[in-house]
């Protein structure tokens, strides 16, 4: 099925004659606008403590609800990658993200409200200073530490984040 499938009608004109252009984009034959479809930026955050253990969390919302995560969310506009995942990070778990740094992106499809939104997830590691303070807050169930051994990527509902736990742990 087309990316674009879902959507009939041209957004510039409202023309119902909006079709498939090629694998990513459509066409308005009315108006000649042409739609491309990018995927949505979208971050996750990988904090390790002083232990050594990997901060997870239980996802409290469709998709994949009671699942293994990671904080993370998407970017919103007009903020940089680190400035969306630090606040992410504050906004699920009360934790400040002092420094985040690059690792690695993958793609995925995360389906919200039953619309699948293609995104580019963006994982950083995270240094914070006290990691004492953190608590399970917005679309966060529960939060806590893992020995970096025992994270099974099985237990991550998200199929990026599960890719990205995988990477992560062979890094290392």
């Amino acid at each position: 099925m087309h990316p674009l499938a879902q959507f009939s009608f041209c957004p510039k004109c409202g023309s119902s004659h909006f079709e498939e252009h090629n694998e990513k984009s459509k066409a308005c034959r009315d108006c000649g606008f042409v739609y491309y479809f990018n995927p949505s930026s979208a971050t996750v955050a990988v904090i390790l403590n002083e232990k050594n253990e990997l901060l997870v969390c239980r996802r409290a919302k469709e998709p994949h609800k009671g699942t293994l995560d990671l904080p993370g969310g998407f970017i919103d506009m007009h903020e940089t990658a680190e400035e969306g995942v630090a606040r992410e990070v504050l906004e699920e778990t009360n934790l400040k993200v002092d420094k985040a740094t690059y690792l690695f992106t993958l793609p995925n499809i995360y389906v919200y409200s039953g619309f699948p939104v293609h995104t580019l997830d963006m994982f950083f590691l995270c240094e914070v200073k006290d990691t004492s303070s953190f608590k399970a807050m917005d679309d966060v169930a529960d939060s806590f530490f893992l020995p970096l051994e025992q994270v099974n990527p099985e237990e991550f509902g998200l199929d990026s984040v599960r890719e990205g736990v995988i990477r992560f742990k062979s890094l290392r």
